[in-house]
């Protein structure tokens, strides 16, 4: 068994109504890469992460030809948005996520695994075709702040042999940019309860607001040298997780995960 996921980028909108079956697959000169059908006038941009599973075929290797995926999203999905968009634009998206997998299910025969809709770059919503009740919902936020990595219970030779150029004793800054992962239960009759609205105010109070240009060592109780702990990316997930999650949970959702990336490069996600 193997997972396979594509990703499908299109632009809806800008006075285009689409029927199912009228996106169809980029054909030569089509730009498939940035998107199809692609963006003219006020459009909008969204990207589907489309994961399927099943099994391999021994000779070919394949499981499902990326250019099906593309097909059945674009005869589909994308028209399906696309209509929802002009007659509904305020609905939620994650509401609307349930009708757009089982828009695609059929064509899939059942290889549907999870469907995330990227309605913007920093947000999103993802479906497990197992629990088509819940969506699990992530909106990035960034911070800037300053930190040492220093364990007061080594010495200052083991500090810098470990630590390095992050032991300086005035401390180095990030941008930290924050993703939480929450699981949100869809309402049958309506919009679901827990909004991203929700998410970013309840983010901006129990994170943004107490580590944004603030040095982590010298300023936050979370990560003081004496009493706090080592504001590794590591650990600094599992801070953010732990003062979000009873917001979240009071607010009728559940925090699945918090993401961190210190840099480009290197992130860290609770629980994992």
């Amino acid at each position: 068994m193997v997972r396979l996921t594509r990703t499908v980028r299109c632009s809806v909108g800008a006075g285009r109504p689409m029927t199912p079956g009228a996106a169809g697959t980029p054909s030569a000169g089509r730009n498939g890469y940035a998107g199809w059908p692609r963006s003219a006038g006020l459009a909008r941009f969204y990207e589907l992460d489309v994961s399927v599973e099943g099994d391999v075929e021994p000779v070919t290797g394949y499981f499902l030809n990326i250019q099906e995926v593309d097909r059945i999203v674009r005869e589909t999905a994308i028209p399906f948005i696309d209509q929802a968009c002009g007659r509904s634009p305020e609905r939620e998206p994650a509401e609307l996520l349930p009708s757009v997998a089982r828009a695609m299910a059929p064509a899939l025969a059942g290889r549907l695994a999870s469907l995330r809709w990227r309605v913007t770059p920093t947000y999103s919503v993802e479906l497990e075709s197992d629990q088509m009740n819940r969506v699990v919902m992530r909106q990035r936020f960034e911070f800037a702040a300053s930190h040492r990595l220093h364990c007061p219970t080594l010495s200052d030779e083991e500090n810098r042999r470990l630590f390095g150029k992050c032991n300086s004793p005035n401390g180095h800054g990030h941008n930290y940019v924050v993703e939480p992962a929450v699981a949100v239960r869809l309402n049958p009759a309506g919009p679901p309860s827990f909004t991203l609205e929700a998410l970013e105010r309840l983010t901006g109070e129990a994170v943004i607001a107490r580590f944004d240009h603030k040095h982590l060592n010298e300023d936050t109780r979370e990560f003081a040298t004496i009493g706090g702990v080592n504001p590794s990316v590591e650990n600094i997930a599992r801070v953010c997780f732990d003062l979000l999650a009873p917001a979240i949970r009071e607010a009728g959702a559940e925090l699945a995960s918090v993401t961190v990336w210190e840099t480009e490069k290197t992130s860290a996600t609770y629980p994992a």
